[in-house]
């Protein structure tokens, strides 16, 4: 295991977390290449294409801007008394590394409290992130919710 690679992939996704947790959506965006896909599988074990499967979310660069602009504009019924948010991000994995490309899978646990109730999500998530002048950047980032295929609130947040 590179060291150095496990240390840098953790602080960009602990980075990541936080910036979402503070509500930081701008900055997010920044951490995205532009042919990058935020994914999240309508099903938590699937090892089809998420191209090709149903999905809860697959948001293009487009679809990502659009997306802030509704939890910071409050102009969806979801973004209406959006929460606050606590991730839990453990055992980060570098499950291949090359130059140009670094693909990592670590658990995470989201805790948003909403109207006095507190909901946990628990997911695995894996990051396909491509190297940069200035770091890494978001090529893809799949997010498999343990229960997304049984009830799930509206959910006012990006996992």
């Amino acid at each position: 295991v590179n060291t150095e690679v496990l240390n840098d992939v953790t602080a960009f996704i602990w980075n990541e977390a936080d910036l979402l947790d503070h509500k930081g959506y701008q900055e997010w965006l920044k951490l995205w290449d532009d042919e990058g896909l935020y994914i999240v599988p309508a099903e938590f074990h699937t090892d089809a294409n998420c191209e090709d499967a149903l999905n809860l979310a697959m948001d293009d660069a487009e679809m990502r801007s659009m997306r802030v602009q509704r939890l910071e504009g409050g102009e969806s019924v979801s973004a209406n008394g959006t929460g606050d948010t606590v991730r839990m991000v453990s055992r980060v994995k570098v499950l291949e590394a090359s130059e140009e490309l670094v693909v990592a899978r670590c658990a995470m646990t989201l805790n948003e409290m909403r109207h006095g109730k507190l909901v946990t999500y628990p997911a695995d998530v894996e990051y396909q992130l491509k190297a940069s002048e200035d770091g890494y950047r978001l090529f893809r980032k799949v997010v498999r919710l343990m229960h997304a295929d049984s009830f799930l609130r509206t959910v006012s947040f990006i996992f």
